[in-house]
């Protein structure tokens, strides 16, 4: 039996596992929107603590500010940081609308948060699975949970109509 195409879609079945992510996602992704004004790839991040209070954020920088480091990922780990007034930041969520490249997901393992999660793959550099797997490596001393998909579409859209625009 054919479903006629003006049928509603029948409503998406509950997921326990990314569900919970959908309003810290939609912060991340608020953040990564205005890094295009800097020429700024678009990505955005926040640092959840455990009872979900953002305790910092941030969008990708390099271009607006020359530092090669300013990924959106390390700019909220550091902001997260400050906040806590400490290194450590165990019991933190770190929500990254793309995956974090070798460089973050080598800080997210030192910055010991308890879990990443995130919107889009990234094939060419993604380090949280796709390309490499550094967070889950088991000689490294510690290893967050990873959430992966949560709002993918949206997060893939917003890189890919940013590269389409250049």
């Amino acid at each position: 039996m054919t479903v006629p195409p003006s049928a509603p879609l029948p409503p998406a079945a509950p997921d326990p596992l990314r569900d919970p992510w959908i309003a810290p996602m939609r912060q991340a992704l608020a953040e990564a929107a205005h890094a295009p004004g800097t020429g700024d790839v678009p990505v955005g991040a926040v640092v959840l603590s455990a009872d979900g209070t953002v305790l910092g954020s941030g969008r990708n920088e390099r271009e607006a500010t020359g530092d090669p480091t300013a990924h959106a990922e390390v700019l909220a780990l550091r902001a997260a940081a400050a906040a806590v007034g400490a290194w450590r930041l165990t019991g933190c969520t770190l929500v990254v609308t793309l995956e974090p490249c070798t460089m973050c997901a080598g800080a997210i393992v030192l910055s010991r948060v308890d879990r990443v999660v995130y919107g889009a793959r990234d094939a060419k550099a993604g380090a949280v699975g796709s390309l490499w797997d550094v967070v889950r490596d088991r000689r490294l001393n510690h290893r967050p949970e990873v959430v992966t998909g949560v709002l993918e579409a949206d997060c893939a859209a917003l890189l890919t109509a940013f590269f389409r625009d250049l």
